[in-house]
């Protein structure tokens, strides 16, 4: 079995599905019986979800303009 401090490093891998079979397999284990690793894997999953709704915003018409003639003026 994997130690806490293993199966946190791997639990942004462990969400990305990047981890490989036996990786994944151990990092599931160690969920099933640690209580407090469960705990960090729900905040890193209600952080994913909090990143991904912020970058949903739409930036303002008025900054997008600026940001536009800003770039324009730097020239090629």
């Amino acid at each position: 079995m994997i130690t806490c401090s293993e199966a946190t490093k791997q639990l942004w891998e462990y969400l990305d599905a990047t981890l490989g079979a036996a990786a994944r397999e151990a990092v599931e284990i160690h969920l099933a019986q640690c209580l407090r690793c469960c705990g960090e894997l729900e905040f890193a999953e209600e952080l994913r979800r909090f990143i991904a709704g912020a970058t949903r915003d739409e930036v303002p018409a008025d900054v997008l303009q600026r940001l536009n003639e800003t770039l324009e003026g730097l020239g090629p």
